[in-house]
């Protein structure tokens, strides 16, 4: 028998890890409080969101890991609709989205995530990032992840609109340049092995980002364009499968699978992580206005069966007043 690839058992750990420690929170967490935040219910085809992000008018957009596609969501939650058809333009698992307000286009991670137990809408293979107008929903920009360990997972864009992946199959940021057709690694670090997933820009110019796996933040100094030093930052705690990461105010919001929405502020080699308020499983993180989004992507539940006569999970984006 043929033994399976790195990244396939790469792939099998990090489900199995995921529904090991991930079902338990993604159950337990109480329900969401009728406080007069928005709580919208994403259709039963937008299974399992990894990603939620948000346009210049609060419109927001959501990924789905087992059914693909994104959806579009109204700025108060009202009207849910399909901005992406699952399979459409050669997609298959969606996970990291980042709306380009400069540029007026939604960048889209697209993966064969086969090896996390998700087939996807469709056969494509491999990792790739897609730019798509968000006016007309026409494509701009395909372009495939080098390597043949890839899972394009999150996103990060700098002054000049270079486009920065995190890579989670392998310890790797890369980089595309405006009106590249192929990426470019930046960084890459084993220091960075334990699931790369959430990334943003600081408001010192540096580079931040998360491990799922490893519960681990990082900071990637950038001076000119050029990275500098993997430094690992000091946390109060660990962190519980860390995922969605955005610039907010002077730091970022980070949630995590364990729970947890966090405010986090850097300060040295630590970092200080304020707790806001625990969802089911979130995955990803947006600010629009003046509310934050969470997308409760519940990931613990991918690979348990719903049991005969039960109902299955329901999936939610959740809002709150930012603080």
């Amino acid at each position: 028998m043929k033994k399976p690839s790195l990244s396939i058992r790469r792939g099998r750990h990090l489900r199995h890890a995921i529904t090991r420690s991930l079902v338990i929170a993604a159950v337990s967490l109480p329900a969401f409080a009728s406080d007069g935040s928005t709580s919208v219910r994403l259709p039963d085809n937008s299974r399992f969101p990894e990603s939620v992000t948000s346009d210049a008018n609060g419109t927001l957009f959501v990924s789905s890991i087992t059914d693909g596609g994104v959806l579009k969501v109204a700025a108060d939650g009202a009207v849910v609709s399909q901005f992406l058809k699952p399979g459409d333009h050669g997609t298959r698992s969606t996970f990291g989205l980042l709306a380009d307000p400069k540029r007026g286009v939604l960048w889209v991670a697209s993966n064969d995530a086969t090896p996390l137990g998700a087939k996807g809408p469709t056969g494509t293979e491999g990792a790739w990032v897609k730019a798509f107008d968000v006016a007309t929903g026409a494509m701009k920009a395909s372009v495939r992840l080098p390597g043949a360990k890839a899972l394009a997972n999150d996103f990060a864009l700098d002054g000049d609109g270079s486009l920065y992946v995190t890579n989670t199959f392998a310890p790797q940021i890369l980089r595309l340049k405006p009106g590249a057709t192929e990426f470019e690694v930046f960084v890459e670090n084993p220091a960075l092995s334990k699931g790369l997933d959430g990334i943003a820009f600081g408001t010192d110019g540096n580079l931040y980002v998360n491990t799922f796996m490893g519960g681990e933040l990082f900071r990637i100094d950038v001076k000119q364009g050029a990275a500098g030093q993997v430094a690992q930052l000091e946390t109060p705690r660990p962190l519980k499968f860390p995922d969605g990461l955005r610039a907010f105010k002077d730091g970022f919001l980070m949630v995590e699978g364990g729970g947890a929405l966090s405010r986090v502020i850097v300060s040295g080699g630590s970092a200080k992580i304020e707790p806001i308020r625990a969802f089911a499983g979130p995955t990803g993180v947006t600010v629009a206005g003046d509310k934050i989004w969470v997308a409760e992507g519940q990931l613990g539940l991918m690979s348990k069966p719903v049991e005969a006569g039960s109902e299955a999970p329901s999936f939610h984006l959740r809002s709150l007043d930012a603080p």
